[in-house]
């Protein structure tokens, strides 16, 4: 069996205080999915800011995978490999 593929998980400012100030965390994962279930468990309070009750992402976040929204590509499902980065931002509206 394949060991998973080593990522960047990039924190921007305003979620840096749910992980002791980190910028960067590595995490290990095939798919977005299982990066948000390893954040699940080695940073909780993050991950309670990015998934709602239900473990989805919440509705005001856009996950990227380097500079592609996960969206725009499959989802959750959307697999990762070595190098990648996943950065959440809060999604930006006005009028």
């Amino acid at each position: 069996m394949d060991s998973a593929p080593s990522i960047t998980f990039h924190v921007v400012g305003p979620l840096r205080e749910y992980c002791a100030g980190a910028t960067e965390l590595s995490i290990s994962a095939c798919t977005v999915r299982a990066a948000l279930e390893n954040l699940e468990q080695s940073q909780s309070a993050l991950y309670r800011n990015l998934c709602d009750e239900t473990g989805k992402v919440r509705k005001h976040l856009n996950v990227f995978v380097n500079a592609d929204n996960m969206r725009d590509l499959n989802g959750v499902d959307t697999t990762l490999t070595s190098g990648d980065v996943v950065t959440i931002l809060p999604a930006v509206s006005g009028g």
